[in-house]
């Protein structure tokens, strides 16, 4: 059987690479995963047009080798398109008759609509439950909730999500806050976005920044803006059961995925309680977790123990 066809628990899916790798960091990234693990992959440059160690022939010889492991593979698109070569590649994307797409900005979503399936990236906002059902009617396969969403809110949309639609929940890595124009990396540098040199590439999770006392406060990947902290959700596995979900997002960093895909694999088997999920975490956690979103608090806030 397929492994994104299992039933009951939520499966493991890993989201598309955030940050600006090497070509040989990341195709030795996705050579090592533990492939069993996972359900589904997502793959694609959703943050800036201008990183190319990966042109779409790549991402798509790539989605093809995984896809012989048994994973699910998923292109997903560009979440900002600022210039006539970002559209021409989403389009390219979209129309690459071979894989399932992740639209992540509506202009995406208008050339998948009545064409093929797609996967309703984090990044469209779906809030209520008018917007799903319209999405679905465009041919939405899943959803994925967005980041700020908690499980109340989550409850009521999964009370009335139109049928055949799968629901998907990050719960690890740093949250994508916004967006810009501006590339956030290169003003550090004193660079124009333009002539930005690739200096994201000397950061390979992000820029971490901290306030004036020194505190945590959010991490720069160029021309998105992080939290410094990660989002964990694994204390909410056993509620993503209960409420439905069907897979769960977790987000690549440069050490330790591997090791964070089996923590959560053992907490989707029941292998581990939450406080033993939280301790392996731990050991391989880039930053302090937080997970107030779910609960219906800020999101900097850290809930479960």
């Amino acid at each position: 059987m397929n492994r994104s066809q299992q039933n009951g628990k939520p499966r493991l899916a890993l989201g598309p690479v955030l940050y600006y790798w090497k070509r040989e960091a990341l195709l030795e990234f996705y050579a090592h995963l533990p492939h069993s693990s996972l359900a589904t992959i997502y793959l694609g440059e959703v943050v800036c047009g201008r990183r190319h160690e990966l042109r779409l022939s790549d991402w798509i010889s790539l989605a093809r080798e995984l896809a012989q492991t048994g994973v699910e593979v998923v292109l997903s698109s560009q979440t900002l398109i600022e210039s006539d070569s970002d559209l021409r590649v989403m389009r390219r994307f979209v129309e690459n008759g071979e894989f399932l797409v992740e639209a992540n900005e509506m202009g995406a979503v208008r050339l998948l609509a009545g064409k093929t399936r797609f996967v309703a990236g984090p990044h469209l906002n779906v809030y209520n439950a008018e917007t799903l059902a319209w999405l679905a009617e465009l041919g939405a396969c899943r959803w994925v909730m967005p980041l700020e969403m908690g499980r109340e809110a989550l409850a009521l949309l999964q009370a009335d999500r139109p049928a055949g639609v799968q629901t998907e929940v990050f719960v690890y890595g740093r949250i994508p806050l916004s967006f810009s124009a501006r590339c956030f990396t290169a003003r550090h540098f004193n660079l124009p976005k333009d002539d930005c040199q690739y200096r994201c590439i000397e950061a390979p999770d992000g820029m971490p920044l901290t306030t004036r006392e020194g505190k945590p406060f959010l991490a720069l990947n160029g021309i998105q803006t992080q939290s410094a902290q990660i989002y964990d959700l694994s204390a909410a596995l056993p509620e993503m059961r209960s409420l439905g979900v069907d897979l769960v997002r977790l987000s690549p960093h440069s050490s330790g995925m591997n090791q964070v895909i089996e923590a959560f694999r053992q907490g989707i088997e029941g292998n581990t309680d939450a406080r033993g999920l939280h301790s392996l975490l731990d050991s391989v956690r880039p930053a302090a977790p937080v997970d107030g979103y779910w609960y219906g608090k800020a999101g900097i806030d850290h809930v479960t123990v």
